[in-house]
């Protein structure tokens, strides 16, 4: 299809029509030229389409469909593979329903345990959700259905998401809150991406050039469609300019004309829609010419699918006295609604219309299993009777489960969380049971970190986030050990809300959010101040034990433009097969920028057999120690030493390495009489320079020093005073304590700034 070509025949009307959605999920159709409308649906985990009778405004019932887990626990598996079979799976079912892309995935970092969409994202590690955004997209795409990686950029709340402008600086934002879009656009190509709601720094995302031409398109090399999201223009010429493809949903026309008219009044260059519809056009013809609507779409093979996904990822918490796994032959008591209608998936855009739910109450039937409600989700409360009821069950019980969690009215698309507490019924609840059976375990169901209160008064603790529709055979596989649990936090869970670096600052102050904590977010806030917490990122427990060891670096001095070959060996040393994840850190032992202790550059997950181990390898290239360097507005290594350290979690780190990286880039350097000794000092070509100029200002505080100094003074004024003077002094204090005139500091500045 000559695209170019078929624009030339459109007129200005039909392309500026083109620039805006049909309706809520198609793309305009131009029939005067045979070009069709295709549609897009939401995901990301899983397909919510409307059927053809759909509403304009996309709130009637979808079709039925598998609802997979969701990111925030398939983040947690920490496996590229699994996530990529998963994309393939939603891709064959786009394919039969003839949706042309699927809205997601969504990699927005999770600044704050409030977001109300936390569970639709993957992580507050910008590498871990890169690589899960990567491997999602090219499973997808494999099945030739586009993606929308969303939502760019910087769009981490919901509290005024529609108007609200995040305001961060360049290298915050280069980063913690770019990476993972990178990572994605240029390693996995999405044919389109989502625009976010707010603003960033005062402009809105939907018509800022420098985030979707010069940073997407130019730097990055995007070539697909960016499309708004839903309601997200402003200024639709703005837009345009800016490279803003498509506008969903309908604008009614009334954006159109607005096309139109500043094209015609000489305030928009046509040529700019012409390159719009080309990209749109692009995409709708590249799944025109590979739609396949006979692709078979097994939905009771997806449904075990997502079973052995959310068993993947599942993170064990806590096991004492190795309680977990339960035994089939003992009398368990199943407690709370969960248990019978698990929470499975979060509320919203994202919502899956689920052809089946398989709760972990109907996946142990066969088992000597009791059920207790506990309390109620709909009402939120549990009553005495409820709570009388479910002590009764753990009594007569080998061991109780507590199905526990964050209901859907507290964690949703539109709004933020107010705190970070599990209902108060269930906390009452989770202490009751476990003040009757000393050996009690807590199942949750939630899709961000929670305050767990109960914590040392329980055994065990299972996280199964929001795990799909087949969540409760996933648990009941984990809980009896058919399935180890493998998956590790992609986030951290702070002992309490105010802990969190964002706590201060979050949500803003009317239309403004500043991002003060900066690099700061999670993790590497937690490890710099050396905070204790509830469980860190990257944590994960296993029915078996795992050795780290003969950590191996490729050599022991780099310069910046090589790469550095890391190998770890890890052991399977206990009884049970089961799968590592194997995490390696980078940190920079003194820098210039404050930097975190250390950072995620890489993971792998091994499957080992009792007894077995298996050597793992990384490499690390010069983003991998680099930071954004606002001066040169790009990525700089600073000569150093480097740390690397691997094991299983940011604070399980048995095994370190130091590398030195020399740095192939010179940062330029101005000098004036405002510039301090001590800064000047620290540039080896300049050092040479500066040193005749301080012996001569040294020499003048040292005489004064000696002239008629009573001993008083002698104590007042000490060697290491007058040394923190001077490395402190502008150049300019030199003549004003007479240690040279204003004509040799002049005359020092040229030399300097050759």
């Amino acid at each position: 299809m000559d695209i170019k070509a078929l624009v030339s025949q459109m007129t200005l009307e039909e392309k500026a029509g083109l620039c805006s959605g049909d309706d809520f999920w198609h793309t305009k159709a131009v029939e005067r030229l045979g070009i069709p409308r295709t549609m897009v649906s939401d995901g990301p985990h899983g397909l919510r389409k409307q059927d053809d009778q759909a509403d304009h405004l996309g709130i009637n019932d979808s079709i039925k469909a598998v609802c997979f887990p969701a990111a925030c626990a398939t983040a947690a598996s920490f496996d590229p593979e699994m996530i990529r079979a998963m994309g393939e799976a939603i891709g064959d079912s786009c394919q039969h329903e003839k949706v042309s892309v699927v809205l997601g995935p969504a990699v927005n970092i999770k600044r704050s345990p409030l977001c109300g969409r936390n569970f639709e994202y993957y992580s507050e590690d910008p590498y871990l959700a890169g690589r899960m955004a990567t491997a999602m997209i090219q499973g997808v795409q494999s099945r030739n259905v586009g993606t929308s990686i969303k939502h760019f950029a910087l769009n981490s709340q919901e509290h005024r998401r529609m108007s609200s402008s995040s305001e961060a600086d360049e290298r915050t934002i280069r980063e913690i809150y770019f990476p993972a879009f990178e990572m994605a656009v240029k390693e996995a190509k999405p044919w389109t991406v989502m625009c976010s709601y707010n603003r960033i720094n005062g402009v809105y995302a939907s018509e800022d050039p420098w985030l979707l031409t010069e940073v997407l398109r130019k730097e990055w090399g995007f070539e697909g469609y960016v499309v708004s999201d839903w309601g997200a223009v402003s200024d639709r010429v703005a837009g345009v300019a800016a490279g803003l493809d498509l506008e969903m949903p309908a604008s009614g026309g009334v954006n159109d004309r607005k096309i139109v008219e500043a094209v015609k009044a000489g305030q928009l260059d046509e040529k700019l829609v012409d390159q719009t519809c080309e990209r749109i056009l692009n995409i709708v013809y590249r799944y025109l010419e590979s739609a396949k609507p006979e692709t078979p779409w097994d939905k009771e093979g997806q449904h075990r699918q997502a079973a052995e996904i959310a068993a993947e990822c599942m993170v064990l918490l806590k096991n004492e006295g190795d309680l977990l796994p339960l035994d089939k032959e003992d009398e368990i008591a199943f407690i709370g609604e969960f248990a019978a209608k698990p929470r499975f998936q979060g509320g919203g855009s994202s919502h899956i219309n689920s052809f089946k739910t398989t709760g972990a109450l109907e996946a142990a039937e066969g088992l000597k299993i009791v059920y207790a409600r506990g309390y109620s989700v709909e009402r939120d409360e549990a009553t005495d009777a409820d709570i009388a009821e479910a002590v009764s069950a753990a009594r007569k019980a080998k061991t109780a489960v507590v199905f526990a969690g964050l209901p859907d009215s507290y964690e949703s698309e539109g709004y933020d969380r107010s705190h970070m507490r599990m209902p108060d019924c269930q906390n009452k609840l989770i202490e009751a049971v476990a003040e009757a059976n000393p050996n009690t375990v807590v199942v949750l169901h939630n899709g961000a970190p929670v305050e767990m209160p109960w914590i040392g008064k329980v055994k065990a603790v299972l996280e199964a986030y929001l795990g799909g529709q087949a969540v409760g055979e996933a648990v009941v596989r984990v809980l009896f050990g058919d399935a180890n649990p493998c998956g590790h936090l992609p986030e951290t869970f702070p002992l309490k809300l105010e802990d969190n670096p964002s706590f201060l600052y979050y949500g803003g102050e009317g239309n403004a959010t500043e991002y003060r904590e900066g690099v700061f977010v999670g993790y590497r806030y937690y490890d710099k101040k050396k905070m204790d917490v509830l469980f860190p990122f990257g944590y994960g427990l296993s029915y078996t034990t795992f050795e780290y060891s003969g950590l191996k670096l490729s050599a022991d001095r780099i310069r910046d433009t090589e790469t550095l070959t890391v190998t770890v060996t890890v052991k399977n040393t206990g009884k049970r097969a089961g799968k590592a994840v194997v995490q390696l850190y980078v940190g920079d032992s003194e820098s210039t920028p404050i930097r975190p202790v250390r950072e995620l550059k890489g993971f792998s997950k091994v499957a080992l057999a009792p007894g077995e181990s298996r050597e793992v390898s990384f490499d690390l290239d010069k983003r991998s120690f680099a930071y954004w360097n606002q001066a040169i507005h790009d990525w700089h290594v600073e000569t150093g030493v480097f740390t690397i350290e691997a094991g299983s979690s940011s604070r399980e780190l048995p095994l370190r390495e130091t590398v030195e990286v020399e740095s192939t880039v010179e940062l330029p350097r101005h000098y004036t009489l405002d510039s301090i000794f001590m800064d000047v000092m620290a540039d080896p070509k300049a050092a040479p320079i500066m040193r005749e100029y301080m012996k001569k200002t040294m020499e003048v505080f040292g005489k004064e020093e000696q002239e008629g100094s009573t001993d008083a003074a002698k104590e007042a004024i000490t060697e290491e005073m007058n040394m923190a003077m001077m490395n402190y002094m502008p150049l300019r204090g030199a003549f004003s304590f007479g240690g040279s005139t204003p004509e040799e500091a002049e005359e020092l500045l040229k030399k300097l700034n050759k």
